[in-house]
């Protein structure tokens, strides 16, 4: 039997261990992928790090990771519309089709819903099975490390598309990969002013890079008052990125009344937040999970085809046996987005 290079964490505990394993066998709807690039998520990180939320999620061994790029080298039996050599990228939601939420287009927020790399074996490896259904063609030539970051572009695109940003006034708070998207997606739709906000200062510095127009210190600059001044009543639209109680807090004091925020970041703790200030200045909050499957695809597709360049969010590369010092430079947050070259 053919074996392969893959990253398993094998047991409980911080770390990874890269391993030679089975290439994995495909079942009739799934297809069988090359992985070309693939690309670190802050999930990947969690679980080299093995914090709470991995201890209590996950069961090794599993081959983790869900970002990725490669091309299709066998096809199941009942596959159609895809073949061998295809440059895909993919939804690393796999749903049950059966649920309610399922049934009224919201798949992304399904009852039953198995994460790649999570629940079950993913793309840190030199192939992976991925199921048909959830498999997004690329075009021949596209730049496979664009393709590899599809998964948290969507989140952004998702964050942002809640809102109208043509013309409007946007705070994003928080400069890790998923924010500095939000920044290129809100500055490629029109936005007027956008105003970035983080405590990390090679972040801020990738957040001018991507097209911010104000970049605020957030830990020592008080961002309510930087976006007041530029705007005379406030934002119009707060994308939250960072999980920071502090970023969210200012981050609503700064919209004006009658404004928006979209909430992608995830909170370690419990957040108490100025329900008065929320009601009287008549804010609306939309909470984000993921992305919408697949409507989300089809507008990061337009936009990529539209001109929106990311590319200076990817920062690093590193080879797949390199990943302990890719790992440890995603914990020092002096990177944007980071790849692996199996």
């Amino acid at each position: 039997m053919a074996l392969m290079r893959a990253l398993q964490k094998r047991s409980a505990g911080p770390g990874l261990e890269l391993c030679e394993v089975d290439v994995p066998k495909i079942g009739p709807n799934q297809v069988l992928v090359k992985i070309e690039v693939a690309a670190i998520c802050g999930t990947d990180l969690h679980i080299y790090n093995w914090d709470t939320w991995s201890a209590n999620r996950l069961h090794p061994p599993v081959i983790i990771g869900h970002e990725f790029a490669g091309r299709i080298v066998q096809v199941g039996k009942n596959v159609t519309g895809l073949t061998e050599g295809m440059l895909v990228t993919a939804e690393g939601h796999f749903t049950c089709g059966r649920c309610y939420y399922c049934r009224t287009g919201q798949g992304h927020i399904c009852d039953d819903v198995k994460i790649l790399g999570v629940d079950t074996d993913g793309i840190f490896a030199e192939y992976a099975v991925i199921d048909a259904g959830n498999v997004w063609p690329l075009p021949e030539g596209f730049d496979p490390g664009v393709g590899a970051v599809h998964d948290p572009l969507g989140n952004a695109f998702h964050a942002a598309s809640a809102h109208c940003l043509l013309g409007k006034s946007v705070i994003v708070t928080g400069c890790g990969p998923i924010g500095l998207f939000c920044i290129a997606i809100a500055r490629h739709s029109g936005a007027k002013l956008i105003i970035a906000s983080d405590t990390n200062e090679y972040r801020r510095n990738l957040a001018r890079q991507v097209g911010a127009d104000y970049v605020v210190n957030g830990g020592d600059e008080e961002l309510e008052t930087v976006v007041r001044e530029a705007t005379g009543i406030g934002a119009d639209v707060l994308l939250e990125m960072s999980g920071s109680s502090r970023a969210l807090r200012s981050g609503l004091r700064a919209l004006r009344k009658g404004g928006a925020a979209s909430l992608l970041g995830i909170f370690s703790d419990d957040v108490s937040i100025d329900l008065d200030a929320v009601i009287f200045k008549q804010l609306t909050l939309y909470g984000i999970n993921g992305r919408r499957m697949f409507d989300t695809w089809y507008q990061m597709k337009a936009a990529l085809e539209g001109g929106l360049d990311i590319r200076p969010v990817i920062t690093h590369k590193f080879k797949l046996e390199e990943y302990a010092e890719a790992m440890e430079l995603m914990n020092s947050g002096r990177c944007g987005k980071v790849l692996l070259i199996p």
